[in-house]
């Protein structure tokens, strides 16, 4: 089992699991693990992003406006809320990515601005990557951690 720092807050998850079930990740919420909430929370701002992206190019404004707003929220009321302040380095760089990801959803929303949907993609995507590789060392030998 995986046994060092987290920049993700592991104690209090039912309080966490309540905030991610807040965003809409609905599906395992109670049994999940917090290393799979937060794939879920990425899994699930990558479907939102894609769903956004899908409206504006069919000039759907208004699904795509709530598709970015769903997606601020999964940033800020998901992903940055269970950021564990003794995280250290990796949670502050975690803390600075995720406003920045919500200042440009923001904009994308207000401007119809495709790239930006496209850059905050390309910066979403390798931190996907990255949590889905270490599942392995996190859960541990029994799935779970």
């Amino acid at each position: 089992m995986f046994t060092g720092p987290t920049p993700y807050t592991t104690s209090r998850a039912h309080v966490h699991s309540m905030a991610y079930a807040r965003v809409g990740v609905e599906t395992g919420v109670d049994r999940a693990s917090p290393h799979q909430l937060v794939a879920m929370l990425y899994s699930g701002l990558l479907d939102t992003l894609a769903r956004a992206r899908g409206a504006l190019r069919e000039g759907q404004i208004e699904r795509k406006a709530a598709e970015l707003t769903r997606a601020v929220r999964i940033v800020d009321e998901g992903l940055k809320a269970a950021l564990n302040p003794a995280g250290g380095e990796l949670t502050r760089q975690l803390d600075g990515l995720y406003g920045y990801l919500s200042v440009r959803l923001t904009q994308a929303n207000l401007r119809n601005d495709e790239a930006a949907i496209a850059e905050c993609v390309a910066l979403i995507e390798p931190l996907n990557e990255a949590w889905t590789a270490i599942r392995p060392q996190v859960d541990g030998p029994t799935g779970r951690s």
